[in-house]
């Protein structure tokens, strides 16, 4: 307790919370491993760009840490576990056993899109086009007249699957969605709401423009061109979409953002930013004393549903395999294990706009460079939807966190009346555990181009490293 008379100034600095800068926070010693792991972390969401694409990228990461496939191991000290090749869980023991204060992240790897339909394939007025349907909650203006690529996977009938991976290298076409020009949108765009001028139907993409010979009694010649240079490349026919998974993503590289490098501009960072930081946890930390568990799964931004997403018994299943290399594949064992576990349900927040700062009720909102963003419930208007952290599992990570010189503060996604949204920690507190939200503020969220702190990532790479160790 403090004397009453203790200087006023005193006292406020020690009864008042104060916003912190993350940056001021990082010392000297630390700034150069923190631009090596913005390296690679920008190298992941450039190899990473779809759900498929993020698994088989942390495989490669996991791989060379000297983790292993659980299925082809029986120790279960570095272990990982591909489900569908959508969602991963990585695995590691800590030296206090298999049964005692297992620690979990959980984060998402797919984002906004635009996914092809079945019949994707048409042609109009001479071009080839693709029609879409859009994935997640976009803004569909956002989509036109930006440079896309082509990403996914098609499976054939004999059993073999190939990738597609067409507009990121330099020599490559791109594709876009090409929007109406202004001295013609006045009736047909311009008089409309933002959700009304972009039909999601009008979604669709150019994909070609060259007939396929001078057989000009040839009908649908442009969209016979396309076609046979996709068959010629991978061997597919028209009927071979109806068994593809392809996405249409932005084209290009995740960039630096600021003149001073202090930012990350890429696709897909919601929610691959905290993905990565979770990957990079569970491998970078020594011995922990703790067993802990990341999963990185699929259809959060569509409400989790669906084999590889948080709204399965994913958790149940990869502990089965690990409990049963121990002799304690009892489901009893499993459900008390995660009900005793603490989780960190990986999400980010939206960073306050400098432009935009009336949708946000500032004294409880994210910060650009205000670091480690932890909410303590999600959900909309009442907490509609949502989980809600205890108070005694805030008050745990509050001096996990300090100790550890994290600077972090609580947020909330927009005024109460306006804001809100649903994350994976409802789908995990299903098993009775402790789960907050916790992840970095983010600005132009669902945008093709999302922007994020480097200082901020890196106390959430800090912070998720100390939760796991110990």
């Amino acid at each position: 307790m403090l004397g009453k008379k203790t200087d006023a100034n005193e006292l406020k600095k020690a009864l008042f919370y104060e916003r912190q800068n993350a940056w001021d926070h990082i010392p000297e010693n630390q700034l150069k491993a923190l631009e090596a792991y913005m390296k690679d972390y920008r190298n992941f969401l450039d190899d990473g760009k779809t759900e498929r694409e993020s698994v088989e990228t942390a495989v490669e990461i996991l791989q060379k840490a000297g983790f292993s496939d659980i299925r082809t191991t029986k120790d279960t000290s570095k272990i990982y576990y591909n489900h569908l090749d959508r969602a991963l869980a990585v695995f590691r023991q800590g030296k206090s056993g298999i049964q005692k204060n297992l620690r979990i992240i959980v984060a998402h790897i797919d984002s906004p899109r635009l996914d092809l339909k079945q019949y994707p394939l048409y042609e109009d007025e001479e071009l080839a086009m693709l029609k879409t349907h859009y994935y997640g909650g976009i803004k569909k203006y956002q989509w036109v007249s930006r440079p896309l690529a082509l990403h996914g996977v098609i499976a054939f009938p004999d059993g073999t699957v190939d990738s597609i991976m067409i507009g990121e290298a330099e020599e490559d076409p791109v594709f876009t969605v090409a929007d109406l020009l202004p001295h013609l949108a006045g009736k047909a765009q311009m008089d409309k709401k933002a959700n009304e001028f972009i039909p999601a139907e009008k979604l669709n993409v150019l994909f070609g423009g060259k007939p396929f010979n001078n057989d000009k009694e040839l009908k649908e010649r442009v969209k016979l061109q396309v076609m046979s240079l996709l068959n010629e490349a991978y061997g597919i026919t028209e009927n071979d979409f109806i068994s593809a998974d392809l996405e249409i993503v932005p084209a290009g590289r995740a960039r630096e953002v600021g003149l001073d490098r202090s930012m990350i501009g890429a696709y897909g960072q919601d929610d691959r930013v905290c993905a990565y930081a979770a990957l990079r946890a569970i491998i970078d930390e020594g011995e922990p004393d703790v067993s802990s568990l990341v999963l990185l799964l699929d259809k959060e931004e569509i409400g989790s549903e669906g084999a590889t997403g948080a709204n399965t018994w994913i958790a149940e299943l990869v502990l089965s395999y690990i409990l049963a290399r121990h002799g304690l594949d009892q489901s009893a064992v499993i459900r008390r294990l995660l009900a005793n576990a603490d989780c960190l349900s990986a999400d980010v927040n939206a960073g306050v706009h400098p432009d935009w700062k009336e949708v946000h009720e500032l004294r409880n909102a994210g910060f650009i460079n205000g670091g480690l963003v932890l909410s303590k419930f999600t959900g909309v208007r009442g907490k509609g939807g949502s989980n809600e952290a205890a108070a005694e599992y805030v008050a745990k990570l509050r001096d996990l966190f300090d100790r550890n010189g994290i600077i972090w503060r609580i947020a909330e996604l927009g005024k109460t009346d306006e804001g809100g949204g649903g994350t994976i920690a409802k789908f995990m507190s299903y098993y009775c555990m402790n789960v907050i939200d916790a992840g970095v503020s983010v600005l132009d969220m669902h945008s093709p181009f999302e922007i994020t702190s480097k200082a901020d990532i890196w106390m959430m790479y800090r912070a998720f490293a100390a939760f796991l160790v110990k």
